[in-house]
């Protein structure tokens, strides 16, 4: 009896593995390593962290995976109902949401808690490419007047929460689509100016506007206090500018080439508070020093430019401002946490993306590398 045998394993294998973009996968992976490597550090009196850290990472592969396969046509068509649900369920979080630590951001839906504003970020971007797509070839000043009301919508929601991370991590997303489509520069260079203008004179007016007795009435309390405490963390050096006044002192002894793998006494001494989130990057500059944060910095850039090379080389409209919107994420999550650590913006709990703890800010980037590695594949720009 002759028994014909299958193909190798490896030739069954592949076509699936067909779908990862191998220019990408390798700048994830050393992220990932990067990251896996802080984290031993950082959570060496946090039993079992790394090994969660691994397991999301695993469940990041996973969803990207998983969205590599979905090509952008389903994404067109879901993106409506996406947003739409999202928008319900942030509605539902300000009328039933659960309230911890003084923030109402999540939802029992029954089976689970969940945190809608975590949907937004990937539902806004995919309904606002979707609606510049359906009027691409008739685009008018007025159809950026509605991208922008669909945006403000969930970013006035989750400002209500409050959640001011969250909210600008979305309107970021909202606003690299309305620049990608075409958005005026008779109308983006006054607002440009009209910012520079508000925050010199914040800086300019530091002691009236931040006054204990001064209420900003747009702002919440705790938001006036992590700007002011900006401006002068050491007003309150043992309360509220703790946080950064000990990241500045670990950024500055890492010195060039830092003091060395867990060498770090700022980290080991436990003065880094959330060391092993939002903060993370003050470990990891205290231990490799300033060569190993360029280092770090050069792999965003490099990731940052392929999502771009990938929306560039995009057949359609909506893949274009989505795959630009995806890529723009990576930036915008690297430059305000850096600037966070770094003192030169507010304490506003974004994560380090690839190195932070925590299972929902990696799912998000994995779902967003997924959805640029479809939309490579619709050009065959994947590199095997």
């Amino acid at each position: 009896m002759t028994t014909l045998a299958g193909p190798p394993l490896w030739q069954r294998i592949k076509p699936h593995l067909a779908v990862f973009d191998l220019p990408m996968l390798l700048i994830l992976f050393l992220l990932s390593c990067a990251g896996l490597l802080v984290m031993w550090s950082a959570a060496f009196d946090f039993p079992g962290r790394f090994v969660d850290h691994f397991r999301n990472y695993m469940i990041m592969l996973g969803v990207m995976f998983v969205m590599a396969n979905i090509s952008p046509q389903i994404l067109l068509r879901v993106a409506v109902p996406l947003y739409v649900v999202g928008v319900v369920l942030l509605i539902g979080v300000e009328a039933f949401g659960i309230i911890r630590k003084g923030a109402q951001r999540w939802l029992n839906v029954g089976v689970t808690v969940i945190q809608p504003s975590e949907l937004m970020k990937i539902a806004l971007p995919l309904m606002m490419a979707w609606y510049f797509n359906k009027y691409e070839s008739m685009l008018k000043f007025k159809d950026f007047i509605v991208a922008g009301i669909i945006l403000l919508i969930p970013f006035a929601l989750i400002l209500k929460q409050p959640d001011l991370g969250t909210g600008l991590l979305i309107l970021s997303s909202g606003l690299f689509v309305l620049f990608f489509a075409g958005f005026p520069w008779r109308i983006i260079i006054p607002l440009t100016v009209a910012a520079v203008i508000g925050l010199v004179t914040i800086v300019v007016m530091e002691d009236k506007l931040c006054a204990p007795d001064l209420d900003w009435r747009i702002l919440h309390e705790y938001q006036k206090n992590r700007v002011c405490t900006l401006l002068d963390p050491f007003n309150d050096p043992l309360g509220k500018g703790f946080h950064t006044i000990q990241a500045m002192i670990a950024i500055g002894s890492g010195g060039i080439i830092g003091k060395g793998y867990m060498q770090g006494t700022q980290t080991h001494l436990e003065f880094i508070p959330e060391r092993t989130s939002d903060f993370i990057l003050a470990v990891y500059s205290e231990e490799f020093g300033l060569i190993g944060v360029l280092l770090l910095i050069a792999c965003y850039i490099a990731l940052i430019f392929r999502g771009l090379s990938i929306a560039a080389a995009a057949p359609t409209a909506f893949m274009r401002l989505l795959a630009g919107a995806m890529s723009m994420i990576f930036f915008v999550y690297a430059f305000v946490n850096m600037g966070m650590v770094g003192g030169i913006l507010p304490v506003v709990g974004v994560p380090l993306p690839f190195l932070s703890y925590g299972g929902t800010a990696l799912l998000t980037l994995g779902v967003a590398c997924g959805i640029l590695m479809s939309i490579a594949r619709q050009k065959g720009l994947v590199q095997r």
